[in-house]
C-alpha cells in the first residue's frame, strides 16, 4: 500500500489492530463530540494565501525551548506503545531522533525512561508526567527521566481522572499480561494535584510544561507558577466531552501567555495544513499523537518516519502556497474563520 497521507496510515491501523488496542487508541470520551470538533473547527479556518513571494527556499526548522527541531511538530506522549507495535516507545524513540523532532514519552508506556532513551542515545526528549497517589512511582519515574537526560517534564492537567472512553469500554479494553506499564493510569492518579505541585516539578531542575490548557485564566496561573510552557490540548477529547477544540481555545491562551511562555497545540492535527494554522494562530509547534501510534501500528519505526515525513513535505507545500518561507513568517494574516 501507499501511503499518501496520515488517514492512510489510519485505515491500516485499522486492520493491523485488534479491537481491543483500536478502541483505546482511536476513541474519544463521552458522545465523541469534542473529538469530531478538533477536526471540524480547523477545517472552518480557511487560509489566506500571499502571492508573489519569493518561496524559491522554505525553511520548516524551528526550536522548541531552545532544542532546534527540523520541523514545528513533535511526538505526542501516548500510552502503551506496544499494543500498537512489538518495538514500541523505542521504535517511535529512533523515528523521532531521525526526523530531527522530539518524543513526548508517556508516564503509562510500555518501556521505562532510561530503555527509550538507550534506543535513540544523543536525541532531544521529553518526559511526561501523570502523579500518583503513590508519590513515590511518580518520583521515581521522574528520577529515571532525569538521569537519562530527558530535558523537560511535561505534567498532563487535564486528567483528574480518566474521561469515560465508551468506545474502549464496550470491547472491555485491558492491558495484557504480557505488557509491562511504567505507571497505572487507569486506577492510581492522584486527584488532588493542583498548582504547587507545578512548582515542586520545576524543582527538579528543567522546564516544566502543562499539558491541557484551554482558558486564559488557567493560561496566566500556569505563568505565574513558573511554566516553561503550556500544551493546548483538550487530550484528543478523551477527557471532557464538551471541552472547545484546541484551534478555538488557541488565540486566548496565547494572548495570555503574552509571550512569557511557549505554546504548542495537540488535538486533531492530521495535515502539514493543521500545522499552518496552527503557528498562524501563535502556536510555536503541534504535538501529534495518534498519527504516530498509527504509523507505529502500520508500518514500526519507518512507518512513524514516514508521517513525520509526510507533515513535512506538506508544510513545506503549505508553507510555498501560503507564501511564507519561513515557519516564523506564518502570521494571523494567513487564516480567517469561515463565517
Amino acid at each position: 500500500m501507499d501511503f499518501l497521507n496520515l488517514h492512510d496510515y489510519e485505515a491500516a491501523a485499522r486492520e493491523q489492530l485488534d479491537v481491543n488496542a483500536w478502541e483505546y487508541f482511536r476513541g474519544g470520551a463521552g458522545d465523541e463530540v469534542t473529538m469530531r470538533e478538533n477536526r471540524a473547527a480547523l477545517e472552518r479556518l480557511t487560509l489566506r494565501p500571499r502571492v508573489l513571494v519569493d518561496v524559491a527556499e522554505v525553511d520548516t526548522r524551528t526550536t522548541v525551548l531552545g532544542t532546534p527541531v527540523a520541523l514545528p511538530v513533535l511526538a505526542a506522549p501516548v500510552a502503551l506503545q506496544k499494543l500498537a507495535h512489538p518495538d514500541g516507545e523505542a521504535a517511535t524513540a529512533r523515528a523521532c531522533a531521525a526526523a530531527g523532532t522530539i518524543m513526548v514519552l508517556s508516564t503509562s508506556a510500555t518501556m521505562r525512561p532510561a530503555a527509550v532513551a538507550a534506543a535513540a542515545p544523543g536525541a532531544p526528549r521529553w518526559f511526561q508526567v501523570y502523579v500518583f497517589n503513590d508519590r513515590a512511582i511518580t518520583q521515581g519515574l521522574i528520577d529515571e527521566a532525569c538521569a537519562a537526560a530527558y530535558s523537560a517534564l511535561v505534567l498532563t492537567v487535564d486528567a483528574a481522572i480518566l474521561g469515560r472512553r465508551e468506545g474502549a469500554l464496550r470491547v472491555g479494553f485491558h492491558i495484557p499480561d504480557e505488557l509491562e506499564v511504567a505507571g497505572d493510569i487507569f486506577g492510581d492518579i492522584d486527584s488532588s494535584v493542583s498548582w504547587r505541585d507545578v512548582e515542586w516539578l520545576a524543582g527538579h531542575g528543567l522546564p516544566v510544561v502543562l499539558k491541557g490548557i484551554v482558558t486564559a485564566e488557567d493560561a496566566l496561573l500556569a505563568v505565574e507558577h513558573g511554566a516553561a510552557g503550556v500544551v493546548v490540548s483538550n487530550h484528543g477529547g478523551r477527557q471532557l466531552d464538551g471541552a472547545p477544540a484546541s484551534i478555538e481555545a488557541l488565540e486566548e491562551v496565547v494572548a495570555a501567555i503574552d509571550g512569557r511562555a511557549e505554546v504548542y497545540l495537540d488535538s486533531g492535527i492530521r495535515r502539514g495544513t493543521d500545522v499552518l494554522r496552527a503557528l498562524a494562530l501563535g502556536a510555536r509547534a503541534v504535538l501529534v499523537g495518534r498519527p504516530v501510534v498509527y504509523g507505529l501500528a502500520a508500518g514500526g519505526q519507518a512507518g512513524v518516519r514516514h508521517v513525520f515525513e509526510l507533515l513535512q513535505a506538506e508544510l513545506e507545500l503549505g508553507l510555498r502556497l501560503v507564501g511564507a518561507p519561513t515557519v516564523a513568517d506564518v502570521g494571523r494574516e494567513h487564516v480567517a474563520w469561515r463565517a
